[in-house]
């Protein structure tokens, strides 16, 4: 069954920003304003939806946040859907968005990552559809580093095109832009240097399947149910086997530890032909670093595991997009991640 993608952005499409988890504070509405005008500057045109509050943890009641979200997903002059970021509890949705009505919706690019990954991972799993994990709206002002791709980049691409993103060698150790003091922010501060690492042992990686995945906190919650259901997804669109991407947010390594266990009893790893995990700030404990906490849990699949890819909340950002077709080559002189939306 093939995986049904957008059609790529064009001058004049609209694009739609609505916030499915985490609402925009007034101390941050002047960022807010600077990613949408980036996204402008490309020629399109934005719309924000009513559900965009940032006074708690949640933009709106889950029933308004699923009927604006599943509007905007089923708008055929909406193209895309951009939330400014992730949040907490997007998994209250779940049960709540149309389902249906997005299988038989035209396609639409939905972009995010972090608690987005709770309805992009299931978007893709239950309706074939392409989504993107990567930037959030707000992170749209920074430039790129060389290696990666802007998320408006991946949108605009033709179907069955093709391309590849290598490690720029440098990230962002800690901490976070202050976007109050200066909204504008539009260059990462970089302080760290570093490539991928194969964890399973040595040995180069040429490895192909189809990509999905996204953020451990949030997708542990789905694995074993209807809607983090890889092994079906696997069969119905990717009997060759499946790159699998997670990253930890935020919690510690014995958590992280947990969660990946519990993640390949339910199966969420069965068809993987390799495992890449996203760079993490994430804390480690005096006897289990995230390294190992990912090695404990995943080596037993016996398939190359490849940690410190720019899939996670440490920028800079490589979007992936799920459903693609990739191929992963990681040797001494070589790292790079071919996807093929095809």
């Amino acid at each position: 069954m093939p995986i049904r993608y957008p059609r790529p952005l064009r001058p004049g499409d609209r694009v739609a920003v609505t916030s499915p988890s985490s609402g925009v504070g007034e101390d941050l509405r002047a960022r807010l304003d600077v990613a949408v005008r980036a996204v402008e500057a490309r020629g399109y045109e934005v719309v924000v939806g009513d559900c965009m509050d940032g006074s708690g943890h949640v933009s709106a009641p889950a029933a308004d946040r699923a009927a604006e979200l599943t509007a905007m997903l089923t708008d055929p002059d909406v193209r895309a859907v951009v939330p400014p970021w992730g949040g907490e509890t997007a998994i209250d949705l779940i049960p709540l968005l149309d389902w249906d009505r997005l299988r038989a919706a035209e396609p639409t690019w939905l972009v995010g990552f972090s608690d987005l990954s709770t309805l992009l991972t299931p978007l893709t799993l239950l309706t074939g559809t392409a989504t993107l994990h990567g930037n959030n709206l707000m992170d749209t002002p920074y430039r790129v580093p060389e290696g990666l791709l802007p998320w408006l980049d991946v949108v605009a691409l033709p179907e069955r095109s093709r391309f590849t993103q290598t490690p720029p060698g440098r990230y962002r150790s800690s901490g976070w832009d202050d976007w109050q003091a200066d909204p504008h922010m539009d260059t990462y501060t970089m302080d760290g240097t570093g490539t991928w690492t194969r964890l399973d042992g040595d040995g180069d990686v040429d490895v192909a399947g189809r990509l999905i995945g996204g953020c451990v906190e949030t997708l542990c919650n789905l694995a074993g149910t209807p809607y983090g259901d890889l092994s079906a997804f696997a069969r119905a669109h990717a009997p060759e086997g499946l790159l699998v991407y997670v990253e930890a947010a935020g919690d510690d390594a014995f958590t992280i530890c947990r969660n990946l266990h519990g993640m390949r009893l339910a199966g969420f790893f069965d068809a993987a032909n390799a495992v890449l995990v996203g760079r993490t700030s994430a804390p480690g404990r005096e006897s289990l670093t995230q390294h190992e906490a990912v090695l404990d849990a995943l080596g037993p699949l016996g398939v190359p595991v490849v940690a410190d890819v720019e899939c996670g909340h440490v920028p800079p950002y490589l979007p992936l997009v799920n459903g693609a077709r990739g191929r992963l080559v990681h040797t001494a002189a070589r790292h790079e991640l071919t996807q093929t939306l095809d």
